[in-house]
């Protein structure tokens, strides 16, 4: 029986994806092979010995300590694209938000509750202070063009705008679904001096901290809107304050609001709904957990962040999967001992990914000795095996 711990709430339906008849799922469980989780924070937790593998319900993994996992050779998978649809329906809605004062106006009209019959006619008297402009003509752009900013860049082409995107690391796959009348630029100074809005639609790393500052800030258009449905951190809030203040910045809509966000004439703080659909965690929950028992089942990785992605169909007998730090020499050890065990490979499947390799091994024996796994082990470099029968 493998044994699931959940850290957060799960969706029930992604639970289900589960077959009781070989795992057990609980909040509070001893020596878990897996966890599944959402926000809940790993950072000080103690990793079990047993843990083979971490699912986020999400595409953010900051929750996650990545390099004490890959240390210890547990595979941490994320669900990318799961809830793309849901954030890609708030980025439109804070455009819109951005574009006309729809909160301004509805927080007003309600002012107007006690004057009964008179209520039309103010209103038609008042609505003037809470128009704005539209989306069609004007100019978009993206920085990060990948599950949602294409999506974005797409509905915002049938929305009448004209969208540009920048990402250099932009995949094969994510370029194919891009509309192909959408505009790459060069450099992102380029892409940001054109636009009458900016969404962010990149990963929170070293180099994207604070992207958008008061250097960026300057090359853009005055009255400029910037939207933040990515993380927080990547804007620099100060900066964008002053922006605001000097009139530079007409709105900041963001969905991870603080203190000093609050309050600020030209921030619409949003409480961190972008994936907040019951659709988006169902998706979410089903991705993490069908992820979770391939590679628990099978040994095959796809969307990891930390491992390569590995996959090969099974064969009937034994499986071995090993991960090793990407260095000379590795293979040939592994199967070495192999051989001298009397162990014959049927197929074989080995990848990378930055410093760690991944290799999943089918034999032609029903069961594998324990010694086999043991002297594995212990070659320099190795980082996790698994016999899977």
């Amino acid at each position: 029986m493998l044994k699931i711990q959940t850290l957060n709430k799960i969706d029930h339906e992604g639970l289900q994806v589960f077959p009781l008849s070989k795992y057990e799922i609980a909040s509070e469980l001893p020596n878990p092979d897996a966890i599944l989780l959402r926000s809940f924070s790993m950072h000080e937790m103690v990793l079990p010995a047993t843990l083979k593998a971490v699912a986020r319900a999400g595409a953010g993994v900051n929750n996650i300590p990545i390099d004490r996992c890959t240390d210890k050779g547990i595979v941490v998978f994320n669900t990318p694209g799961a809830n793309a649809n849901a954030v890609k329906e708030l980025v439109i809605a804070g455009m819109l938000l951005a574009s006309r004062d729809i909160t301004g106006g509805i927080a007003w009209a309600q002012t107007l509750k006690a004057e009964g019959d008179k209520v039309p006619a103010l209103v038609e008297k008042g609505k003037a202070a809470f128009g704005g402009i539209e989306l069609r003509g004007k100019t978009l752009a993206i920085i990060g063009l990948g599950d949602i900013g294409v999506l974005v860049a797409n509905i915002a082409k049938s929305l009448g705008m004209k969208v540009i995107g920048f990402d250099p690391f932009i995949t094969v796959d994510h370029a194919w679904k891009l509309d192909q009348s959408i505009v790459r630029s060069e450099s992102i100074e380029g892409c940001l001096a054109q636009a009458d809005f900016i969404t962010l639609h990149v990963p929170l790393m070293g180099a994207t901290r604070e992207l958008i500052n008061s250097e960026k800030i300057a090359v853009m258009k005055d009255g400029v809107k910037i939207l933040n449905f990515a993380r927080g951190e990547l804007v620099c809030n100060p900066d964008i304050i002053a922006g605001i203040e000097r009139k530079k910045v007409a709105c900041y809509v963001t969905d991870f609001p603080d203190a000093s966000l609050l309050g600020v004439p030209g921030v619409i703080p949003i409480p961190h709904l972008g994936a907040s659909t019951n659709e988006s965690e169902v998706n979410c929950a089903i991705m993490g957990a069908n992820q979770l028992i391939d590679f628990l089942e099978n040994g095959n990785i796809r969307n990891s962040v930390n491992f390569p992605a590995a996959s090969m169909d099974r064969t009937c007998c034994a499986r071995l999967i090993i991960a090793n730090r990407n260095i000379p020499n590795m293979v040939s050890q592994i199967t070495a001992i192999l051989a001298q065990d009397g162990i014959n490979i049927s197929n074989m499947l080995n990848r990378n990914k930055n410093e760690i390799a991944y290799n999943i091994i089918d034999t032609d024996h029903s069961e594998l000795p324990e010694q086999v796994k043991q002297k594995i082990e212990i070659i320099e470099g190795i980082l996790m095996v698994r016999v899977i029968q």
